[in-house]
């Protein structure tokens, strides 16, 4: 009796549509596992971010006193504040010299200090006082501008109303209207920046000069405003610019020296030839 033969296996061809499914089922599967990745690292970023304002808060409050003693050293040096303002503006920012007038830094004159002060909650918002020596030009002894954020990403700006002396607004950044017009008439000024109120939307990249006044006196003139008024915050192109000049003196010498060569040599074949 013959033994029956194996059968064989039946092999089922599958078409490219069930491929495409397959693999797309799998790229699917592939791109939900790297999204619950993500969320987890957002997850930890989040708990990193909450970290470090934590402890920004903690060292605010250590630097508080220190500088209120800086403040105090800072009323022993004259027209520090105009010194460092000045240089920020001429040298480092020069978009500042277009709200920063001759008139402006009279009053600076007057500064005695500035405060910049972060909310408890560093996320709300922050503070920009600037405190006046009795003047000529104004009534308050201080100037506060207000930025507070929220959660949608605007921002409401609040500043003081400045009260100017007779004869004194106008010239210096006080927004007036015109007799029989509607339209107000603005003298730049950076005292102007305190009577710029109202709301900025944040999330649509809406900013303008007013608000990078604040900027960068928060983030680069409270910080560290000795470097200003010493001039240092132009020390480092200076030096590149001396770097270059040193090397076009060796280059000058270099291509000297090369000349020289080349004269005595010509004297040498003149000689030669005689």
């Amino acid at each position: 009796m013959v033994a029956d033969k194996a059968k064989k296996p039946k092999i089922v061809e599958k078409t490219e549509e069930e491929d495409s499914d397959q693999i797309d089922g799998e790229l699917v599967l592939c791109i939900e596992k790297l999204q619950e990745v993500q969320d987890e690292l957002e997850k930890v970023n989040d708990e990193a971010s909450e970290k470090v304002l934590e402890v920004e808060q903690k060292y605010n409050e250590i630097r508080r006193p220190v500088y209120v003693k800086r403040a105090e050293i800072i009323k022993g040096i004259p027209d520090f504040w105009l010194t460092a303002v000045t240089f920020m503006q001429f040298m480092s920012h020069p978009m500042l010299a277009d709200v920063l007038s001759e008139e402006d830094q009279k009053i600076f004159k007057h500064l005695s200090s500035l405060d910049v002060e972060d909310f408890k909650d560093l996320k709300s918002g922050y503070s920009i006082t600037f405190h006046f020596n009795s003047n000529p030009y104004f009534e308050d002894t201080k100037l506060t501008k207000t930025f507070s954020f929220s959660d949608e990403g605007t921002t409401k700006i609040t500043g003081t109303t400045i009260n100017w002396k007779e004869g004194m607004g106008i010239a210096n950044g006080e927004n007036n209207e015109k007799k029989g017009s509607k339209r107000p008439l603005v003298v730049e000024s950076f005292f102007t920046w305190f009577s710029e109120t109202g709301q900025s939307d944040l999330a649509e990249g809406q900013s303008d000069l007013h608000d990078e006044i604040a900027e960068l006196i928060k983030d680069e003139l409270w910080p560290n405003p000795l470097r200003y008024f010493n001039n240092d915050a132009d020390e480092d192109f200076d030096g590149d610019e001396d770097d270059d000049e040193e090397k076009g003196v060796d280059v000058l010498d270099d291509d000297d020296d090369e000349q020289d060569g080349e004269d005595e040599d010509g004297d040498e074949d003149d000689g030669e030839d005689n």
